[in-house]
């Protein structure tokens, strides 16, 4: 299926998906002190990030909402300032206070490293239900929201946070234009820019 900008039947599914594909990911089940027994819920850290976007409707769905993806437009924000405050509480809520404060952190160095001299599209998350990954279709479900934003003439931009998904962004045209570590672990993160046309 094409993927479609979700409709509000379809939030929390896409919530699910993206918390089940994120609870391995490299920087954000340390961020979210996930693992090891913990029973920390993380979806409600994700809904931010995708009614935030929802705004815009730049958030996209595939059958089932089995792939996820959530966009911003340039010049734009993830969250409105009301939805950052409210997430800030909600860490502090979620996690030890030395947790909290490297989530903060964390926040800072994502928002450092975006360009703010080009104007892009920010693909702020791209998910794939593990019952579905490896089977292309997160790569596919990209490949069409790709065709839209070259279709609209504008670039795009990602932060990478699994090493492992770096060489297939770089299929679909993306190159690396820095990194920088996270808080917890010093996991790399990688930015990557994709000029229109790939």
């Amino acid at each position: 299926m094409e993927p479609h900008r979700i409709s509000t039947d379809e939030v929390d599914a896409a919530i699910d998906t993206i918390a089940q594909a994120f609870r391995s990911d490299p920087v954000w089940s340390m961020a979210l002190g996930l693992g090891n027994g913990n029973d920390v819920d993380p979806r409600p850290f994700w809904r931010f990030y995708v009614e935030g976007p929802r705004r815009f409707e730049t958030v996209y769905a595939g059958d089932d909402a089995g792939t996820v993806s959530v966009w911003v437009p340039p010049g734009e924000s993830e969250l409105t300032e009301e939805q950052e405050a409210a997430a800030g509480r909600l860490v502090e809520e979620m996690l030890a206070p030395d947790r909290a404060a490297a989530m903060f952190e964390l926040w800072e160095r994502f928002a450092g490293a975006r360009p703010v001299d080009r104007p892009h599209a920010y693909l702020s998350l791209l998910a794939t239900r593990p019952d579905r990954a490896g089977h292309g279709y997160g790569m596919a479900h990209l490949t069409a929201d790709l065709a839209r934003w070259d279709a609209a003439g504008i670039p795009t931009y990602l932060e990478s946070t699994n090493p492992r998904n770096d060489a297939r962004y770089a299929r679909q045209g993306y190159a690396a234009i820095g990194r920088f570590e996270a808080v917890l672990d010093r996991a790399v993160v990688t930015t990557m820019w994709r000029p229109v046309g790939g």
